[in-house]
């Protein structure tokens, strides 16, 4: 049985062939095929992907055919293939099992489509059409009080990746983050370290400063629990405890000044932010991943109030006794949800709505896309439907990319206890795994200490993208990184390595072999590797539509297996006919730009050497 997290790829990889040329060719001739021998018009006709433990390249359902004539479904099919078969060049032979026509396609047209491929630059990417509005993608938006963890991790690569999907379809896109830098998270941060920091510095510490203030995000908690602690053992109740605690009142006030612009915490909160702000870009560079442009919180908190203001006015809105305003979503299916507090102050909704309001001002938008946790679903259904009440058409064309959590066979991660899985750390480990397992293996001989190192990251790096990206984003991932860094299976190292074997073939290569065109007869696992070319760009089409970088990266494995069984069939440079030599090779090399291509899609980097 296919892996679960296979299906959508392998349902697609079944209807392939339908998406051919020939398919309306075929169309065409059956139904003059009936026409012919049994005086009787149809109006369709059924193909599937032929079973792999029969002959042939794409079958008929001849059962389907019942309806129009009656028969022996065998009989049926072996006169509608012989007649394909003298009228079809494309058909060089078929054969009937049970209710099933199963077409052998003739070798002359994998090649002139193997050709056609070999010879389109950029083969299966679209160039945006400018005429077309853009498309935004949302990722990352962390808070300015910890640095990145392994759910970051999973949030960056998703929204990267569709990001990079979507443009290979044929759209601009512009990729972007909400960093939340505000509210009382964060001033916990800054008191912590004003209170216990001794003015201890990034430069001073030798910590990436997103690092340091998140160690203070950690001291806050345990100082407060202390406190809390005390309050209990003197009398008061856990509640009131955790309400009183002196060092959550200092927050809360230090909250209430930088609301209202006070020098000194404004100050203090600038200098901490830009910490943090710099720890990311080291991290983001790391990972790989890059923005068109950020958007502050601290900017954005207060939009969407003059929204809900127009929306009270017009009845989408309502406001309670206490002076909140409200939506009722009941007759939606959904809840009443509050959109401005009693003292009128914003909701995260009301934020949102207004940020994406300012996101179409700010760029010429045909849909965004929300890389968010699926902890958010019921949030974006509210938001989505709300945009939609307002009167915006484009909210039809909001999406929310929801993924599940990942989880270290270590367990459940919580940041404010410092149990997180960091993210620099988690990737200084896929890197020192990698160079573990490439050590044991022993096939580096004659690399320099910097080409090593570099392989070690390309390899650990690709390792823990794939991993995470093969999977569903719906789907929870327990994600073990010497798991990832396998050399076999469907891993990013098996997958690189195919791609450096290909090299090594190209590079002893003493012959040109672009230098014409070559027709040769094909071996049936030079067929399959020309079939899994030929879907390169319907997958991509297909990514881009369910936003599912997974497509991409079991797409990459079925062609990495089929060129692996052909490469272990025939022999490629080994041949004693220089056609075959030539046209194997060119087909080695289109594997392997394609693997780079759809790699690139993932953000993964592939070895000239492995």
């Amino acid at each position: 049985m296919p892996r679960k997290d296979t299906y959508f790829y392998l349902k697609f990889a079944a209807q392939f062939f339908i998406k051919m040329n020939i398919q309306n060719t075929i169309e065409t001739a059956v139904k003059e095929a009936f026409k012919s021998i049994y005086d009787t018009e149809i109006n369709s006709v059924e193909f599937q992907a032929t079973r792999k433990d029969f002959e042939g390249d794409i079958t008929i359902v001849v059962f389907a055919f019942l309806r129009f004539v009656k028969g022996n479904p065998v009989e049926i099919g072996n006169k509608i293939g012989a007649y394909l078969k003298d009228n079809v060049k494309e058909i060089s032979d078929f054969n009937v099992v049970k209710g099933f026509l199963n077409l052998v396609i003739a070798d002359d047209t994998f090649i002139n489509d193997f050709n056609n491929i070999y010879s389109t630059e950029n083969f299966g990417i679209t160039a945006p059409n400018p005429a077309e509005k853009a498309v935004m993608v949302e990722y990352s938006s962390p808070n300015t009080n910890k640095p990145l963890h392994l759910g970051h991790i999973r949030n960056n690569l998703l929204g990267y990746s569709v990001a990079e999907i979507i443009a290979a379809a044929g759209n601009t896109v512009y990729k972007t983050q909400i960093i939340n830098d505000r509210g009382i998270h964060i001033c916990k941060s800054m008191l912590a370290w004003k209170l216990f920091g001794d003015g201890e510095t990034p430069e001073s510490t030798g910590l990436k400063g997103d690092k340091l203030v998140g160690n203070y995000y950690v001291k806050f908690d345990q100082e407060y629990k202390k406190e809390i602690a005390e309050l209990v053992t003197s009398g008061s109740s856990e509640d009131d405890a955790k309400k009183q605690a002196p060092l959550l009142l200092q927050a809360q006030a230090m909250l209430l000044k930088w609301e209202a612009g006070n020098k000194e915490v404004v100050d203090l909160w600038k200098k901490m932010n830009q910490w943090v702000y710099d720890g990311f870009d080291i991290t983001y560079k790391e990972l790989g991943v890059d923005f068109d442009k950020n958007y502050y919180e601290s900017n954005t908190y207060l939009l969407g109030k003059d929204v809900v203001a127009n929306g009270l006015k017009s009845g989408i809105f309502y406001r309670k006794e206490d002076g909140s305003v409200w939506i009722d979503l009941t007759a939606d299916g959904l809840d009443e949800k509050i959109v401005l507090r009693s003292d009128g102050t914003a909701v995260y909704m009301t934020q949102d709505i207004g940020t994406a309001i300012e996101r179409f001002k700010d760029y010429d938008l045909k849909g965004l896309t929300y890389t968010v946790g699926n902890e958010q679903d019921y949030h974006f259904k509210v938001l989505f439907l709300i945009l939609k009440k307002l009167g915006y058409e484009w909210a039809d064309n909001l999406y929310h990319l929801s993924y599940g959590m990942v989880d270290l066979p270590s367990g459940k991660m919580k940041s404010r206890e410092g149990t997180v899985v960091d993210a620099d750390d988690l990737m200084v480990e896929m890197v020192n795994t990698a160079r573990d397992i490439s050590e044991e293996l022993g096939k580096l001989e004659g690399y320099s200490n910097d080409e090593k190192e570099s392989l070690y990251k390309t390899i650990g790096m690709g390792a823990l993208k794939y991993y995470i990206l093969k999977v569903d984003p719906k789907k929870r991932i327990l994600f073990d990184p010497k798991e990832s860094i396998d050399f076999n299976g469907n891993t990013g190292p098996f997958i690189q390595y195919t791609y450096a074997r290909i090299q090594s073939i190209l590079r002893k290569a003493d012959f040109d072999y672009n230098q014409k065109t070559i027709e040769v007869p094909l071996h049936p696992k030079e067929k399959e590797v020309i079939k899994t070319l030929q879907q390169y760009p319907e997958v991509i089409q297909n990514a881009s539509k369910n936003h599912s970088p997974a497509l991409i990266a079991n797409y990459t494995y079925e062609l990495v297996k089929a060129y692996n069984s052909f490469y272990q069939s025939v022999p490629i440079l080994g041949s004693t006919n220089q056609d075959e030599k030539v046209f194997r090779t060119r087909l080695s090399q289109k594997v392997s730009d394609t693997i780079k291509s759809a790699f690139g899609l993932l953000g993964i980097a592939v070895p000239e050497r492995m």
